[in-house]
C-alpha cells in the first residue's frame, strides 16, 4: 500500500486490517478520532508507536508531553505543519509495511 491508496482507505468506515498499530493509529486521527489513535499507540514502546504518540499529543497541543514522546521515539521536536508530519510518518511506515 502506497500513501494514495491509505489516503484513499479513510473513505471506508474501518482501516484496512494489515495495519500495524501506529498505521491504523494515524488512520483512526485522519478519520477524526484522536481518542482511539491515542489508545493504539498509548503503552506501545515501538519507535513508530512513539513517534505517533508524540504527533498525537502535538496535535491536541501538549507541547511538553509530545516533547517526552519525540525524544522517547528518537526524533526531534520540529515543526512542519501537522498535516506534513501525517504524511511523513505515514509514508515512512507504509514503506516498512511490505
Amino acid at each position: 500500500m502506497n500513501l494514495g491508496e491509505f489516503r484513499r482507505s479513510l473513505s471506508n468506515d474501518h482501516p484496512p486490517a494489515e495495519l500495524r498499530p501506529p498505521l491504523e493509529a494515524l488512520w483512526w486521527d485522519a478519520k477524526g478520532d484522536w481518542q482511539r489513535a491515542h489508545g493504539l499507540v498509548d503503552a506501545l514502546e515501538t519507535t513508530e508507536g512513539m513517534a505517533v504518540h508524540a504527533y498525537l499529543h502535538r496535535k491536541e497541543g501538549a507541547d511538553w508531553n509530545a516533547d517526552y514522546w519525540y525524544r522517547r521515539s528518537g526524533r526531534d521536536f520540529h515543526r512542519p505543519t501537522l498535516e506534513d508530519e501525517w504524511a511523513a510518518l505515514a509514508e515512512a511506515f507504509l514503506s516498512h509495511q511490505k
